[in-house]
C-alpha cells in the first residue's frame, strides 16, 4: 500500500447554511462543488482547503450531537496549517469567531491556538 496524503475530511453539521458560511466566508475556503441530494435531504458541499486538501461538508436530518467536548472518542480535532498565527487570529477575531490563547506546542516549539466551527467542533491553527 503506498498512501501518499489524505485527500479530504468530512464534517457533518447540524446547519448546514450556517456551517456553508463559516467555511466559505469565514474561513475562506473555496467552494469545488455543491450537491443537493433530493432522496436523503442533504447537501453535499466539497471544499478546497489549500492547494491539496479538502473538506467534505453534509448536511443529515437529525445528525446526534458530539458526545463529548473535546476528548470524545474518534477526530480530536482538526488542525490547519497557517503562516501567521496572530494575523490569522486576528483575522478571525474580527469576523466573531473566539479564539482561544496563542500557546507553543512544547515538543516541536511551534505556536498554535484553538477556536470551534458553528457545531463546536474543534479545529486548530498550527503556525508552519
Amino acid at each position: 500500500m503506498n498512501i501518499n496524503k489524505i485527500h479530504h475530511v468530512a464534517i457533518i453539521c447540524s446547519d448546514y447554511e450556517k456551517s456553508k458560511d463559516f467555511y466559505v466566508n469565514i474561513l475562506g475556503f473555496r467552494v469545488i462543488n455543491e450537491l443537493f441530494r433530493k432522496e436523503r435531504n442533504s447537501y453535499k458541499l466539497d471544499l478546497a482547503v489549500g492547494e491539496h486538501g479538502q473538506i467534505e461538508l453534509f448536511s443529515f436530518d437529525n445528525p446526534p450531537d458530539r458526545p463529548s467536548y473535546p476528548e470524545a472518542r474518534g477526530l480530536r480535532h482538526l488542525a490547519f496549517e497557517v503562516e501567521d498565527i496572530e494575523k490569522a487570529v486576528k483575522e478571525l477575531e474580527n469576523k466573531g469567531v473566539i479564539v482561544e490563547a496563542v500557546r507553543i506546542d512544547e515538543i516541536t516549539g511551534k505556536k498554535f491556538t484553538f477556536f470551534s466551527d458553528p457545531d463546536k467542533l474543534p479545529l486548530e491553527l498550527y503556525e508552519k
